[in-house]
């Protein structure tokens, strides 16, 4: 049988094997003969075949950077971008600037950036959850990133969102950096360049609608931060111990502090949901979304950990609140068929269910379940951490008052009930194949 080399082969299929491989194997291969090296850096090539082959289904290589950015340089961004789609929820108090600061983040592809959409529960009864543009993140020609945020929800269609980005109108949005801290943990903080347009501009002789501080060029030349802030410095050291710098040095301070008034988004930090839909190990894991006491939507999440299961409200999250919906220790699922008091406790509970246009009491009502919903397993839950308490003697007071169930549907979908109260709340899914489901622009 004939054998054949690496080399032997056409180099569109060359470049087909090598776009299966990681940056670091790409390098290693370049260092094994001179040829290969070329090849190894055929940007329009290679990284083009690399670049379209990891991401050419979810957004449109070509138009990142009107095109005109190497795809090398593209490779990299994207990468660093990809760990942000999926849900970021708020992470501590909301500060007072930030009137519309969003407990909940969807971060997705758009055709030439990130999109960051508001996600938040509708209030007329139903499933659908408001989706409103965020936060606009993309690349400049020059291979800077460009990113905007819109503060306080003004423009809620991403068409006229991404229309103002691209074409320089921005006196609306806040620009922004986005800085890693962490594989799960970002923060969002007002660009510090946007506080001085002028020294900005002169200084560094870009466009302030392309300025990022923190990002910096390849060989850490113009536009990196730590070459702002030292030029900075110098200046106001330069306006203070120079002849008549005092003056000047207090009339820069006062311009300052105009300028830091005029701050429109205090830093925020957002953690990444890593888990948000269910799996078949942990088949309640991930955000829901259910019709409350007052029949209106909210969002809960469920997470697995050593200590068992618990379920909070993104809202209680992202305001510090610690109680949970509830929690379990004993993760076992019961299955059917059930005893007669199992049964008797599910078929009392009326549903709190989505209001039903033609029959607005619909979720008041007994229900039985349809075919894909019929309940397949049953788990024991708490409504919280601490509401047994002990008298004096020692004896438990009120201990059934958290005691509760959670009934599993055939669908995968679930409810959860307790024994004080004569409703189960059913939860549905918010994502589905990576796409948001029931999405309403506002």
């Amino acid at each position: 049988m004939e054998s054949f080399s690496f080399s032997d082969f056409p180099e569109d299929v060359q470049l087909t094997v090598l776009s299966f491989l990681s940056p670091k194997e790409i390098a290693t291969f370049a260092c094994t003969s001179k040829r290969f090296g070329s090849l190894c850096n055929s940007d329009d090539k290679l990284w083009y075949s690399m670049c379209e082959r990891r991401w050419g289904a979810e957004t449109e290589i070509k138009k990142w950077g009107d095109g005109k950015i190497a795809y090398k340089l593209l490779y990299k961004t994207l990468s660093e971008c990809e760990n942000l789609i999926g849900f970021w929820r708020r992470s501590g108090g909301q500060p007072a600037v930030n009137f519309s600061s969003p407990p909940l983040i969807f971060f997705e592809w758009g055709p030439s950036f990130l999109a960051g959409s508001r996600v938040s529960p509708s209030h007329d009864g139903t499933y659908n959850v408001l989706k409103s543009p965020f936060l606009w993140m993309s690349l400049s020609p020059d291979g800077e990133m460009v990113n905007f945020l819109q503060p306080n929800g003004e423009i809620n269609l991403w068409d006229d969102f991404v229309k103002c980005c691209q074409l320089g109108f921005v006196e609306d949005f806040v620009s922004v950096n986005v800085n890693f801290m962490g594989g799960c943990h970002v923060l969002v903080e007002e660009n510090y360049a946007s506080f001085y347009p002028e020294y900005r501009s002169i200084v560094l002789g870009k466009s302030p609608s392309l300025l990022n501080l923190n990002s910096r060029t390849e060989d850490g030349g113009e536009g990196s931060s730590e070459e702002c802030l030292v030029t900075e410095m110098y200046t106001q050291l330069a306006n203070k111990i120079s002849p008549g710098g005092e003056r000047a040095w207090r009339k820069q301070r006062k311009k300052e502090k105009e300028r830091q008034g005029r701050r429109r988004w205090e830093p925020e930090h957002f953690v990444k949901i890593v888990d948000f839909s269910p799996t078949p190990a942990r088949p309640l894991q991930g955000l829901w979304k259910g019709i409350c006491d007052d029949i209106n939507l909210d969002f809960y999440l469920v997470a697995y950990d050593v200590g068992g299961i618990i379920c909070r409200r993104v809202s209680d999250l992202s305001s510090g609140s610690a109680a949970p919906v509830f929690w379990t220790s004993n993760t076992t699922l019961i299955k059917f068929p059930f005893s007669p008091d199992e049964e008797y406790l599910y078929d009392s509970r009326a549903h709190r269910r989505a209001l039903a246009a033609a029959n607005p009491i619909h979720c008041q009502q007994p229900w039985r379940g349809t075919e894909d919903e019929v309940v397949s397993h049953i788990m024991y839950i708490n409504s919280s951490y601490d509401l047994v308490v002990r008298d004096s003697s020692g004896i438990s007071a009120n201990p059934p008052q958290g005691e509760g169930r959670i009934w599993q549907y055939k669908d995968g979908t679930f409810g959860f009930g307790f024994f004080w109260d004569n409703f189960i709340i059913d939860l549905k899914r918010m994502v589905e194949d990576g796409c948001l489901l029931d999405a309403v622009e506002v």
